[in-house]
């Protein structure tokens, strides 16, 4: 099975700084070890997306701000959050990105897509660039398959470390997005307990998981089967987007959670049922991860998996995680009590 991937050298030339955790050199050692998975691979080849698209998403006025950055040697724009004179280009170019992956699973013959790029957008709100992100590269895609694709339900997935605020704010009063986190909390941006689910028509479809620091493979798991798969399967979504940070791996120096390669893999894996159960394609895209080896990893073996490898023993891997439910039950059924009246957990 071929795996869509967008991969461009031109994402490396948005920098940040020489001691900034969200460095070219996370792209570099990623594409680096796509080289061992070529023959897996179909390229598909970005573009920068365009304002109108952008302002599915974003304010004009940010729009113009952020453009205006361009050719200058350094803008600050939040404590966390830079630009150099190339950062417009490739934020557009992230964005156009995902949006291409989006595009090929949805008319190209494939069935997944893995965009490769950055900045990342996940905290980039409607007005504002914050925590690494400049646009909402998910965000932007899930409302142009809706406006250009025609898609009535689009899910998205964000195993990020951090809250993905920016994406929450997005849809937080709609009932056609349906947004789900599992985020360590409380951390940056102080943002996603687990009483925020949306509101007016949307209520119900903000579904956050905060987590302490700590959790584990089997953890995260659980979480997945047991309550995100049964929203989603009362959902339906026609596509899938990801915001697949890998921070949340157990040597990253940004995070406290314990994911190790094959827990990203599993992730990857129960994602790929609910698709299939669906009818739906899945596309991820890149967000944080700031252990270099690690997140380099990771995506290789959540590529492989996409590809239509299992290097695990199924069977076994539930086994572990049926015996370990019962460290998050009681967390869960928190979880689930404030979303009853809207999706059905039996």
């Amino acid at each position: 099975m071929k795996v869509g991937v967008v991969a461009d050298d031109r994402y490396m030339l948005h920098d940040m700084g020489p001691f900034h955790p969200e460095s070219p050199r996370r792209l570099e050692a990623i594409y680096q070890a796509l080289k061992a998975l070529r023959d897996r691979l179909e390229e598909i080849q970005p573009r920068k997306a365009s304002s109108e698209e952008i302002a599915f998403v974003h304010e004009p006025a940010y729009i113009e701000r952020i453009a205006s950055t361009a050719g200058k040697a350094y803008v600050q724009l939040d404590p966390d959050t830079s630009t150099c004179p190339h950062s417009y280009e490739v934020a557009l170019l992230a964005a156009g990105g995902v949006m291409e992956a989006v595009r090929s699973v949805l008319e190209g013959g494939i069935r997944s897509a893995f965009a490769l790029i950055r900045p990342p957008g996940h905290h980039a709100e409607r007005n504002r660039a914050m925590g690494f992100c400049l646009f909402n590269n998910v965000a932007i895609a899930a409302r142009y398959a809706q406006k250009v694709h025609g898609l009535e339900r689009v899910l998205i997935v964000d195993w990020d470390l951090h809250h993905g605020n920016g994406t929450q704010k997005a849809f937080w009063e709609d009932n056609t997005v349906l947004y789900f986190s599992t985020h360590q909390y409380p951390y940056y941006p102080g943002t996603g307990h687990w009483q925020e689910i949306g509101g007016g028509q949307g209520r119900g479809y903000t579904v956050n998981c905060p987590l302490r620091v700590g959790h584990d493979d089997l953890d995260y798991a659980n979480i997945f089967r047991h309550h995100l798969r049964p929203i989603t399967l009362k959902f339906r979504p026609q596509l899938i987007l990801v915001s697949a940070g890998f921070d949340p791996y157990y040597r990253d120096p940004l995070g406290g959670m314990k994911l190790t390669e094959r827990g990203f893999v599993r992730l990857t894996d129960l994602l790929l049922e609910m698709a299939d159960e669906c009818g739906c394609p899945i596309v991820l895209a890149l967000e944080g991860g700031y252990h270099v080896e690690g997140v380099a990893r990771c995506v290789v073996e959540v590529l492989r998996r996409l590809s239509g490898e299992v290097t695990f023993e199924r069977e076994e891997v539930q086994r572990e995680e049926d015996e370990a439910f019962g460290r998050i039950a009681t967390f869960l059924e928190t979880l689930r009590e404030p979303l009853k009246d809207y999706w059905d957990f039996d």
